[in-house]
């Protein structure tokens, strides 16, 4: 490399000798140059030199080094394997172990073509543990050939010259498993596979993940994994003997999820549904479209829109109003000179509440703003339907929120517009609520008690005739409504709210949540247009198989 202008001729002869004086091999590059940074001149300048380079090692000695590596390894003669390292304490340490804690008996290993200073190979071993059958164990790896302290060439040694999936700090293991392999099944008992329900793909591994642990049933199999340095198991690699698997109970319906993936699946664009048993709060789907993305069956919370008119009827109720209530319907129309509104349906003057809610009037609710306070819509979601303490489940949501307002605001939030958002879980549990008359905090476990941080949340039950008058609109939505052709067709005692949420200048979200007998649902299309004919059909299909 070319030298630097300003320096001495007679600095660099006496840096090259004494580089030479020390080092016996390879060649090396000598780099200098001014501190100062100027390009001429012989005053003030200091020679910059790095640190020695070796020459690379010549693909002969890479080839004969990593033979003779493996083939010392193979043989079982430990120190003469770990004398052709860079590390031999260290390789001598963890070749030890490979044989007395991983319980490797013989190994054959077969070197492949190697590429630059790589050096792949496959090992053909069998794993031998007291009381089980030994077991063939088959897998490939690679090595690397640099050069020792002392300029020799030698295996650059690393965790995963023994197995590719080792890093530092861990160990290879065979022996009893740290804890039986675990099978989450639903509320009959039916093993959950992701293979067959994309959606719960995350959601089986982190139950499996938080609650392995909590489990008392179940043995251990015999296993060779890796062990981390933290002491867990991180990977399983081979099995020797099968142990039995403890059974995480679920609430989930393997049918009802079969539904709920198929329903989702069938539109064209994102959406989500979640399913409740409205009786316990068990969840009995969650589904979501693409399974690979974002869960919009429990987090992404957006804005409801007209699904929410059944927490504003409530609060109006809670008012004195009824479903009766004259509450004439107009489009487009307003509030104290505020923020217009228009309707899907067309004007009735003679239109009363229940009317209003069977067509998703929005005008007819929002002129009924002076029947209630800035803070009565999240009193009212919090008293009745739970919503606003966080609800932990056992497996990760967003929580809905209803945070109150005035002018403005407060209209919008009547409609579910605003600041208000909820994820299809929340919905579905608010038609849950309708059903049964009390709020039932949702969860995945049938064990709810071992979920992390969940606490009871305190509410009240609906007055009775409060739950009536919910009962009455939500089938009358069904009957003569925005529901009619979604749910058309089902049977049993059944109630639904249509909505659709303004999201920006693109095509509004669509909404929908219904109850029939003891499941209730909601699902959101994203850019759905008018829930009942997006959202309509999702929850249709998901009740239609309860």
């Amino acid at each position: 490399m070319p030298v630097a202008r300003g320096v001495k001729t007679g600095i660099i002869g006496t840096v090259a000798v004494g580089m030479l004086a020390v080092a016996g091999f390879g060649a090396y590059n000598i780099y200098s140059g001014l501190d100062n940074g100027s390009d001429g001149g012989d005053g003030g300048g200091t020679a910059n030199v790095a640190q020695p380079v070796a020459t690379p090692v010549s693909a002969q000695d890479i080839s004969s080094t990593a033979t003779d590596f493996l083939t010392a390894w193979s043989s079982g003669d430990i120190a003469s394997a770990a004398k052709l390292t860079d590390s031999v304490q260290t390789a001598t340490a963890a070749l030890t172990a490979y044989k007395t804690q991983a319980h490797v008996t013989s190994v054959q290993i077969v070197p492949g073509t190697p590429i630059l200073a790589k050096v792949p190979f496959t090992v053909n071993a069998t794993l031998s543990y007291p009381g089980v059958p030994s077991t063939p164990w088959s897998y490939s790896g690679s090595l690397s050939v640099g050069r020792n302290a002392a300029g020799k060439p030698a295996v650059t040694w690393a965790p995963s010259v023994l197995h590719p999936d080792l890093q530092a700090g861990d160990k290879l293991v065979t022996g009893p498993a740290k804890a039986p392999e675990v099978d989450v099944v639903d509320r009959n008992g039916k093993v959950l596979d992701a293979a067959k329900y994309p959606s719960l793909t995350q959601i089986l591994k982190q139950l499996q993940s938080r609650y392995a642990a909590t489990l008392h049933a179940g043995t251990p199999g015999i296993e060779t994994y890796i062990e981390g340095a933290d002491g867990s198991q991180t990977k399983t690699l081979d099995v020797l003997r099968k142990g039995k698997n403890a059974q995480l109970k679920t609430t989930l319906d393997a049918g009802i999820q079969a539904a709920a993936e198929k329903a989702v699946a069938k539109q064209p664009d994102t959406a989500g549904v979640s399913a409740l048993d409205t009786r316990t709060g068990g969840i009995l789907a969650v589904a979501f479209n693409p399974p690979t993305g974002t869960d919009h069956a429990l987090q992404d919370p957006q804005a409801p829109g007209s699904t929410f008119k059944i927490v504003t009827a409530t609060a109006l109720f809670n008012a004195g109003l009824k479903p009766s209530t004259s509450s004439p319907c107009k489009s487009p129309d307003n509030v104290n000179q505020g923020k217009m509104y228009t309707n899907v349906s067309g004007n009735n003057p003679s239109a009363t509440l229940q009317w209003d809610f069977e067509q998703s009037c929005n005008t007819g609710f929002i002129k009924q703003v002076d029947h209630i306070s800035s803070g009565t819509l999240t009193t009212t979601g919090a008293t009745y339907f739970g919503i606003g303490p966080a609800w932990y489940v056992g497996t990760s949501t967003d929580d809905g929120s209803i945070p109150g307002g005035t002018g403005d605001e407060l209209t919008s939030e009547m409609i579910g517009q605003g600041k208000v958002v909820m994820t299809p879980l929340n919905m579905a549990s608010v038609s849950a609520t309708v059903r049964e008359g009390v709020f039932h905090q949702p969860t995945i476990l049938q064990d709810s008690s071992v979920i992390d941080k969940r606490t009871s949340i305190g509410t009240t039950p609906l007055p009775p005739g409060i739950k009536q008058s919910l009962q009455q609109m939500m089938h009358g939505t069904v009957t003569e409504g925005t529901a009619r052709g979604a749910m058309s067709g089902l049977s049993g005692k059944v109630g639904a709210k249509t909505g659709s949420a303004e999201a920006g200048n693109v095509q509004p979200n669509g909404w929908f949540t219904a109850y029939r007998d003891h499941v209730s649902a909601a699902a959101v299309v994203l850019q759905g247009g008018h829930g009942g004919d997006s959202a309509g059909p999702i929850v249709a299909a998901v009740l239609g198989a309860s």
